[in-house]
């Protein structure tokens, strides 16, 4: 497909991809939704009269989550015409007074959360990560626990913390426990991490309480992919999270990328799901292929400005497929709804250089990593800026997701 939009190389955004987001401008500060093309956002509403009269209020929505809510079909349909609007030769590219109201630079426009977030839920699905804490903590007799391999671990978290790129986090005060079997004591946390994670977001209509989804119907109910920051405090963690696991520790702060890449466009870059040993339930069991070769990259950057790639990492890494944790989840008749986030957990490889937390990279603060101008780091420090970037690529085609960043804030201490 040739666009008649200049699509500058090694861009995030060529027509293949077509990521929805929300954005606004100072001229025009309405939330509305968007498709990123090249360095240019597509203002669906101001093109509304190219697709069908049923879809007009959905692209004029402030949010996607009635967008999410039809069904892969109608969403299979929207893109198709948006992907024709873009070609040479198509009606906008005809028409220039309606591309210079629908085609808004990139460095114009001011990003939000692409949906309201009902319900977020965080799993726990690589088993290089897994192993790694396991072994941290327990020792390598006793790495994974006994459940990790036959159902995706997870946690319900808090949808009201999520946030969009570029919002800064504070560093959370809590308890902690300094020394083992000494009183806690309470503070800011000292041992700060980032996670890297990829989320994705339900689709289709609601389903009924007591109404599960088959493995084999969850393809039908992922809308697209968003990178993750799902930053942690690790000491506060330890201190609180038996027995009913992460609460504050994880509440602080969880940090998307705005633009949620369509599944369509992440096809051509399936592989094999991981192998799985023993062989999962039959509810849990699915031989489509739904694992993808996105590749993912962590920067440090501290307040001096270098920024130091520390992690490589791949969401092909993850033992738990997508489809998995949508079935698990209802398997008990749990209602998800159009706009639900659910999270990969951290993405680790078997490299210690694919490593997906601070945890990890530092082996529980035991080891210095270091970064470029001759700082070191065990735990992220005040005024760190976290930069997490992903993208898949074959050839000269590549699908990127944009950055996840933020930047860490002191903590504010009570008063």
């Amino acid at each position: 497909m040739e666009t008649f939009v200049a699509i500058p190389e090694n861009c995030d955004f060529p027509i293949y991809n077509l990521p929805y987001g929300v954005f606004s401008t100072q001229g025009n500060p309405t939330c509305r939704i968007g498709v990123a093309i090249g360095e240019y956002v597509l203002d669906l509403g101001a093109v509304k009269e190219f697709y069908p009269t049923k879809y007009h209020d959905i692209l004029c929505s402030p949010v996607l989550n009635p967008l999410m809510s039809l069904n892969c079909e109608a969403w299979d349909e929207i893109r198709k015409i948006t992907q024709n609007l873009l070609l040479v030769g198509s009606k906008l590219h005809a028409n220039v007074e309606l591309q210079q109201l629908a085609l808004v630079p990139l460095f114009d426009v001011k990003m939000h959360l692409p949906a309201n977030i009902g319900d977020y839920t965080d799993f726990y699905s690589s088993i290089h990560h897994a192993t790694n804490v396991g072994v941290m903590f327990r020792g390598k007799d006793n790495a994974l626990m006994p459940n990790w391999k036959h159902l995706p671990v997870g946690y319900h978290g808090r949808a009201s913390s999520v946030v969009i790129s570029g919002t800064p986090i504070r560093r959370p005060l809590g308890q902690t426990l300094p020394v083992d079997g000494a009183d806690p004591v309470f503070g800011p946390c000292r041992l700060f991490d980032f996670e890297l994670e990829m989320a994705f977001f339900v689709g289709g209509p609601p389903t009924e309480l007591g109404e599960g989804v088959t493995v084999d119907d969850a393809v039908k109910r992922v809308f697209g992919f968003v990178l993750m920051n799902d930053w942690s405090a690790r000491d506060i963690q330890k201190w609180e999270y038996v027995p009913l696991g992460p609460f504050t520790a994880k509440n602080l702060g969880t940090t998307i990328s705005p633009w949620v890449v369509p599944v369509a466009a992440l096809e051509p870059f399936k592989v094999d799901n991981f192998p799985q040993e023993p062989e999962p339930f039959a509810y849990l069991n699915h031989k489509q292929k739904f694992n993808f070769d996105i590749k993912l990259e962590v920067d440090i950057k501290p307040a001096n400005g270098v920024a130091t790639t520390v992690c490589r990492s791949n969401y092909r890494n993850l033992y738990w497929t997508a489809l998995q944790q949508i079935a698990h989840h209802t398997v008990t008749g749990c209602n998800i709804r159009p706009g639900d986030l659910m999270a990969s957990g951290t993405i680790s490889g078997d490299a210690s250089d694919a490593f997906g937390s601070m945890l990890e990279l530092s082996w529980k603060g035991t080891r210095a990593i270091n970064l470029l101008g001759g700082e070191t780091r065990k735990f992220l420090q005040d005024h760190d800026e976290v930069v997490i970037r992903g993208f898949c690529r074959e050839n000269n085609l590549r699908i990127g997701f944009g950055s996840c960043s933020g930047v860490v804030l002191p903590a504010k201490l009570m008063q």
